[in-house]
């Protein structure tokens, strides 16, 4: 399946600010599809999804061979939730725990590694389209 990417920035309040290169699951088939069936990516990259309007997301590992952190988001980009190390291959559902816009997903480790947390913020052009900015 194919996906677009684009850059995405994530940023503490204390300041720093990481980058990234996302893909883009923005389709049904996408949003269903996304990283499974993948044995490697690159530590800068990442994937999108995008959902629409806010609602609660359930997530899983199914056909994923990769630990992924999970950083779930607001309509703003503002993060409300993590998962960090989802387990591959795990059928266990991974919530959003509330209304999310967005979902990324990264290489698991790289939440603890860079120290993002909930309250971050994050931009791309995906993100800010919405925002009418």
């Amino acid at each position: 399946m194919a996906f677009d990417s684009e850059p995405l920035s994530i940023a503490s309040p204390k300041g720093q600010t990481h980058k990234f290169t996302v893909e883009l699951a923005l389709t049904p088939p996408q949003l269903e599809f996304g990283l499974m069936y993948r044995d490697k990516m690159p530590a800068d990259h990442g994937m999108l999804f995008d959902f629409g309007t806010p609602r609660p997301v359930m997530m899983w590992m199914k056909n994923t061979e990769l630990p992924l952190d999970m950083l779930f988001l607001d309509q703003k980009g503002v993060v409300t939730h993590i998962q960090e190390n989802a387990v591959p291959y795990s059928e266990a559902i991974i919530n959003s725990n509330g209304p999310v816009a967005y979902v990324i997903e990264l290489n698991g480790g790289v939440v603890k590694k860079l120290g993002l947390a909930v309250g971050d913020k994050v931009t791309s052009a995906t993100i800010a389209a919405k925002l009418g900015k």
